[in-house]
């Protein structure tokens, strides 16, 4: 997972740099580079969202994964886990928001799914490589808007895509393209739902509906056992 550990690096580097660049920011600065944030978030989410074959499978995926993220309160789960975190921020209210918000963005859409799929089946680390020169970026804008929480967001990065890269090997003879299409597509409905969170239109519980990317694998893998998907 030599990919990981580098997008891990970037990112890392980019929020020290970010919180640096935070003290000397005047506020309306920060904020319009949360607005700028939340309309590429809509942006690349709606971009994926299309590129579904089976709007069926993405909104019963959808559906059927929040219902059980719900069941679970992931998010408050993960909301606790990332108070526990903020020992020595206490003063910073924005740690939890860039926890999630940072791991959410990271973590969820095409290039991560792929990127981790191409080095963990052939060693390929082109596609993971690029992303983490667009985090190192991203990860600047965003710990200059949200501050630390955006850091330890490293932690669930190295976790989940760790373990993509590593389950990879056993995945690759399961996932279909009907199967990495539909993730790509739900996951990016999860991004048009972080992106209205960011834009403070209204609080989504995006974390919840994690799940999604479980479900609607399965539903597109019994789709095409019964031979009802048309991609």
């Amino acid at each position: 997972m030599i990919g990981t550990l580098i997008n891990a690096l970037t990112v890392g580097a980019g929020s020290l740099a970010g919180m640096a660049l935070h003290s000397n920011l005047p506020d309306r600065f920060v904020k319009i580079v949360f607005q700028c944030l939340g309309i590429f978030t809509l942006f690349v989410g709606i971009e994926s969202a299309l590129k579904t074959g089976n709007m069926l499978i993405m909104i019963l995926g959808l559906i059927s994964g929040a219902f059980i993220g719900e069941a679970l309160r992931l998010e408050e789960r993960l909301e606790r886990l990332a108070s526990r975190l903020q020992k020595k921020g206490k003063g910073d209210d924005r740690f939890v928001t860039g926890f999630t918000t940072a791991f959410m963005i990271f973590c969820v859409g095409t290039m991560t799914i792929l990127g981790c799929f191409q080095e963990g089946m052939d060693g390929d680390r082109k596609i993971i490589l690029t992303k983490s020169i667009m985090d190192l970026f991203s990860s600047t804008a965003l710990a200059s808007a949200f501050g630390k929480g955006v850091l330890f967001s490293v932690i669930p990065l190295v976790i989940y895509q760790g373990g993509l890269t590593y389950g990879a090997q056993y995945l690759s003879d399961f996932l279909s393209t009907a199967m990495r299409t539909e993730l790509t597509a739900v996951g990016g409905l999860l991004l048009i739902g972080l992106g209205i969170s960011i834009l403070e239109l209204k609080k989504i519980k995006v974390l919840n509906m994690i799940p999604a990317l479980l479900t609607t694998t399965l539903l597109t893998y019994l789709a095409e056992y019964l031979e009802l998907y048309i991609l």
